[in-house]
């Protein structure tokens, strides 16, 4: 197994550039893995703007859910493997299993991402690539106002947990700057 970073911060706090400049740094071979899913035209002109951004030689596949058994299927090629990013993997896998967005089963939509954070984690294990996974911060803001927000929150919170436990190196990115978390752990 190869080494695990996770880059954890809030919306707009360079971590995906911190990602970015870390993997150009460790490795040659290096596969992109986009979980962003072009909903609507704002988000196409951003993942069209974050496609051109990244160098031409990355391999990059755009993954929505089942990242860990799409991985299994196709093992790729690479020295180091950018998952960009686990918020919305993980929003992703809630919308795809929510069948009522007013009243959200927390327990079968806590089943559906921990068995997305299980694959993934496997996959990661059985992995010879480092990976360096980009995630949000969100349990430092405000409570969301609506419940699929909040068990979204919570969700994401602890699959951040899951994926900090397993991780060589875990820093917190605020503006710009990273913090390494795995040095103050208790």
């Amino acid at each position: 197994m190869g080494q695990l970073t996770l880059l954890l911060g809030g919306a707009r706090s360079g971590k995906s550039t911190l990602a970015e400049k870390m993997a150009k740094k460790r490795a040659q071979r290096i596969l992109y893995i986009a979980t962003a899913e072009a909903l609507d035209d704002e988000m196409k002109m951003r993942i069209q703007k974050h496609r051109q951004q990244r160098p031409a030689d990355w391999k990059t596949v755009e993954i929505p859910t089942g990242v860990g058994k799409a991985l299994k299927v196709e093992t790729p090629d690479a020295d180091l493997i950018l998952l960009d990013c686990l918020a919305l993997l993980v929003s992703n896998v809630i919308m795809k299993s929510t069948k009522d967005f007013d009243h959200p089963d927390e327990e079968e939509l806590q089943e559906s991402v921990d068995a997305e954070i299980a694959a993934l984690i496997r996959t990661i294990d059985s992995s010879p690539a480092d990976w360096i996974i980009v995630s949000n911060e969100v349990g430092m803001g405000l409570v969301p106002p609506y419940p699929l927000g909040r068990v979204y929150r919570d969700l994401l919170g602890r699959a951040n947990q899951r994926l900090a436990s397993k991780a060589e190196e875990s820093y917190l990115v605020v503006a710009g700057m990273a913090l390494p978390l795995h040095e103050i752990s208790i």
